[in-house]
């Protein structure tokens, strides 16, 4: 995902975004990974009836599959536990 940060500056590149929504109960996270023919992730994680949800896009923003997790949770990739 590539925005300005104002409308005269450069591009920035964005890997990762989690948005938690406590009025619906919903975390939204969009992320790009390295897979070359669905690069980015729009997964959807809360209460839903059938599980959670994970849409991929193609390079072109188009959608290139869509499916349900029933187990997992939502956290930044970037982070790693901490060994004692």
């Amino acid at each position: 995902m590539t925005l300005a940060t104002k409308p005269d500056a450069k591009l920035l590149t964005i890997k990762e975004q989690i948005i938690e929504d406590p009025v619906s109960g919903l975390t939204f996270q969009f992320a790009v990974s390295a897979a070359e023919d669905a690069p980015f992730r729009l997964r959807i994680y809360g209460n839903l009836p059938n599980g959670n949800r994970e849409i991929l896009f193609n390079a072109d923003g188009e959608e290139a599959g869509a499916g349900t997790a029933l187990v997992g949770r939502c956290q930044a990739t970037w982070i790693r536990g901490v060994a004692n």
